[in-house]
């Protein structure tokens, strides 16, 4: 594996670091930004989910697009729309103008999903293509592991600093992922076209010296050699439309291509990520705690995902998968046990400790316990209002709860960890393999989409689903979901490890 290979797939995937970094931060800005514009559960759900919306658009159209007019050129376009989006969103005004500006960068993350383990897959050899393809996910992970990061040092410095406050923190937090935007602008240029791409426009010299640059010019030879074959054996030029993928000769890797995408993402992932900080609050360790967490879970999925990039092609994409989904479904049970277990009940000292709070309003609720957060959570609202409760939820749980929040906190743990070991890189790599040259930037785009529309959905009704079925059964769901999954992935997955992408057309396109 050339030391080329791996900057060109690092520069290409900083776009998933912005996608990280965007999913991250928004977690610890609702904290503010939901009490300052007083948000109900729906708005609450569209600010967070706003860039998944558009980025179902993007992930349409991009892979196509890029087809026809190359991965390089759409990737430069999406660093921009990052850098812009960052800025709006840091000076946003309202709640319209801020999931207006954070819909700009979904257009980005979208195309850069998808766009990046495509072009990557391109430019490497089939012993390293894994390895290569997951570093796609490595940059997500990492920029989840950056903002977090961020967030907690934002949350400490406001509470000490005259000139942060809670009605101006949160737009730092947004703004400075201008600087990682910018970088990847620029770095995008440094890299070369796609050499599949390159030979399918009928540009084979170019193509050539890429292949060489890269593997050298033993290597490049074989890649060339097979690439031309696929290519005539193809007619690459031939119109691909949508119908295609759902012939006979496709249907089965669509099949695998659609569950990957689906199940990436109602396994709950995203409303582990994006609500992280809330569902940290949920288990009562308080705000403080909440954001000190979320860099514990942002650190867990760096190294699972490291050990993701180790595994892929020494284990194989099957066997990962397999476990991690496994793993992934005794997690979330285990996070629906702690949380069906959980008591509220305010004392009179844990009255007394919400400083921000008119005691004299909470009195009514002294000594009362409950077995259900949803009516906890009601309860309370409907004395000091929506707007107070959302500025004060982790002071307020903190005071009531009695449950084991190391068993939830386990749970999440150990989800994240698994799903970054498998779900996270793996579906990503095989989606990468499984198409036909002339197929993949189109087939993509179609799961991307559903991938995309599945994570908006999760994280749009995630707050509804905290405030109205309550925290254990909304866990529980996600786990039987992933349970569902295991099954699935036992009857249909194959294993592409270790074959050139024309080897495995050959094998699953029928």
């Amino acid at each position: 594996m050339s030391k080329k290979s791996i900057f060109i797939a690092f520069v290409v995937s900083l776009g998933g670091f912005l996608f990280g970094f965007d999913a991250g931060i928004i977690s610890g800005v609702m904290s503010y930004v939901g009490p300052e514009f007083n948000l109900n559960d729906t708005q609450t759900g569209w600010v967070v989910s706003s860039p998944s919306f558009a980025a179902m658009i993007a992930m349409l159209i991009s892979g196509k697009l890029s087809d026809q007019i190359g991965r390089k050129k759409i990737l430069i376009f999406v660093a921009f729309l990052y850098a812009f989006s960052a800025l709006a969103s840091a000076y946003s005004y309202s709640y319209e103008t801020l999931y207006i500006a954070r819909m700009v960068g979904g257009l980005a993350f979208g195309a850069a999903l998808i766009l990046a383990p495509t072009y990557i897959a391109e430019i490497s050899s089939s012993e390293n293509r894994g390895k290569l393809v997951s570093i796609q996910q490595l940059n997500i992970v990492l920029g989840f592991f950056a903002a977090f990061l961020s967030n907690y040092y934002f949350n400490e410095i406001n509470s000490s600093s005259d000139f942060f406050n809670d009605e101006n923190v949160w737009r730092w937090m947004l703004g400075v992922e201008f600087f990682p935007a910018i970088m990847y602008f620029v770095l995008m240029f440094f890299v070369p076209k796609s050499p599949r791409w390159l030979f399918s426009n009928n540009k084979s010299e170019l193509a050539k010296e890429v292949l060489i640059s890269i593997h050298g010019a033993k290597k490049a030879e074989t890649e060339t050699k097979a690439i031309i074959k696929n290519i005539e054996s193809n007619n690459i030029k031939v119109k691909t439309n949508f119908s295609d993928l759902f012939s006979p000769a496709l249907r089965y890797i669509m099949g695998v291509g659609l569950l990957l995408g689906i199940l990436q993402q109602v396994t709950g992932i995203n409303a582990i990520y994006f609500y992280a900080t809330s569902i940290f609050k949920q288990t009562g360790i308080g705000t403080d705690a909440a954001f000190s967490s979320g860099v514990l879970l942002s650190f867990t999925t760096v190294i699972f995902t490291l050990i993701a990039i180790y595994l892929v092609d020494r284990m194989g994409r099957r066997p990962l998968l397999l476990i991690g989904m496994t793993g992934i479904a005794i997690s979330l049970l285990t996070c629906a046990y702690g949380f069906n277990q959980a008591k509220y009940k305010l004392s009179n000292e844990g009255i007394l400790s919400l400083t921000e709070i008119d005691s004299d309003k909470l009195l009514i609720f002294q000594d009362v316990e409950y077995d259900s957060d949803v009516k906890f959570k009601k309860d309370i609202k409907s004395v000091i209002g929506n707007q107070v409760y959302a500025k004060n939820e982790g002071s307020i749980l903190e005071a009531a709860i009695e449950m084991n929040s190391t068993l939830v906190l386990l749970g999440i743990l150990g989800f994240i960890a698994c799903f970054a070991f498998s779900l996270g890189p793996i579906m990503w790599v095989m989606l990468s393999e499984l198409f036909p040259n002339k197929f993949r930037g189109l087939a993509i785009g179609v799961i991307g989409f559903v991938n995309s529309f599945a994570s908006w959905t999760i994280q749009q009704i995630f707050p509804w689903e905290l405030s109205n079925l309550g925290s254990a059964l909304t866990f529980l769901i996600y786990g039987l979901i992933a349970l569902a999954g295991v099954l699935l992935f036992l009857k249909i997955l194959p294993e592409t490890k270790g074959k050139s992408l024309e080897e495995i057309e050959l094998e699953f396109v029928k």
